[in-house]
């Protein structure tokens, strides 16, 4: 329904143009992923760390697409696809989970496929930051969040993180306080995040005000201003800068870190327009599951997983095409 193989090019350009200053860094850099892949509480595998040493593009993935997003097996499924997507353009991906208490970067396929079952059963745990310390410590299995990727991925030196939606402020969030840990992680993890926007059942206007108020970039890939909603093109409102190209996306990366301003950047890829009259009866799903969320009392992280099972049903497994991040989000018509 896309084009996987542009969308991922353009991914390819933006981490190659980056790695440079990975390069710079490879002394930093070899020492950091040593002490990764012997750390007791964290695993790189060996592909993703000796990439990440000698520059090579990399892409971290998260796996909350995998315990919480979607059904089994398109769970699974879509998970290979993303990584084998990643491959075919000469990018390494780093599949980012947790197992039995340990991190593991760059997950290997019986590991996804553990993941998989153990959510399946209904015994994987969502895990965030805040949840990091304690599903270690009592050893459970989970797929990591946007935020706890971000903080994994900078660990293990990876740099470009992709995913579908970012969290943010929840409606009605100025009187319960409901704001998303990833919008707070972009504040304090320089890693960048290449996604669709901002998750259409938040507060999207909020949520922008909470990223600059942490000091995030933020910006459109193109040359429109306006600011995407997952599966609509533009969310009513206006990002702060865009970036006309790639090269331009990979040049602002590349300086945020250089800069070493300590916060991450957000390039918000629009759905391609071919896609937007799907979006539009995605969106319109949405918000019939949002009214149900609330008259069920679905509240705080547990609200996306629900309603993603019920935009599901009600469109008849449409949205499951469009939560591939991958291709979707990085490709521009």
């Amino acid at each position: 329904m896309w084009s996987r193989a542009g969308g991922l090019r353009r991914l390819q350009r933006i981490c190659s143009l980056s790695s440079y200053h990975m390069r710079s860094s490879l002394p930093r850099i070899l020492h950091y992923s040593r002490s990764c892949t012997t750390s007791s509480h964290m695993e790189v595998s060996r592909e993703v760390a000796n990439a990440v040493a000698m520059g090579y593009p990399v892409v971290a993935l998260e796996t909350t697409l995998v315990t919480h997003g979607l059904p089994y097996p398109d769970n699974i499924n879509i998970a290979r696809e993303m990584e084998e997507i990643v491959r075919s353009n000469d990018v390494i991906p780093a599949t980012i989970g947790v197992l039995d208490g340990k991190i593991y970067v760059g997950m290997t396929n019986d590991q996804l496929e553990q993941l998989a079952d153990m959510a399946h059963v209904g015994k994987a745990v969502k895990i965030s930051r805040r949840d990091l310390a304690h599903t270690i410590s009592q050893e459970k299995s989970g797929g990591t969040t946007v935020a706890a990727t971000m903080m994994c991925a900078e660990r293990a030196g990876v740099k470009i993180f992709v995913t579908g939606g970012l969290g943010g402020v929840h409606r009605g969030g100025e009187t319960t306080m409901d704001v998303s840990a990833d919008v707070v992680e972009l504040g304090r993890t320089p890693v960048a995040v290449v996604c669709a926007g901002i998750k259409s059942i938040l507060d999207i206007g909020r949520s922008l005000e909470v990223l600059e108020t942490e000091g995030v970039a933020v910006a459109t890939l193109g040359e429109s201003p306006d600011f995407p909603a997952f599966f609509s093109r533009s969310s009513g409102y206006k990002a702060p800068f865009c970036v006309e190209s790639e090269t331009a996306a990979a040049r602002l990366i590349d300086v945020s870190i250089g800069l070493g301003v300590g916060s991450g950047v957000v390039i918000a890829v629009p759905i391609p327009e071919e896609l937007s009259a799907e979006g539009r009866e995605v969106e319109e799903a949405i918000q019939v599951a949002l009214q149900a969320a609330e008259s069920e009392g679905i509240k705080g992280k547990e609200v996306t997983p629900y309603v993603l099972q019920r935009v599901n049903q009600l469109t008849g497994g449409k949205s499951r095409q469009a939560s591939k991040p991958s291709p979707l989000f990085l490709h521009r018509s």
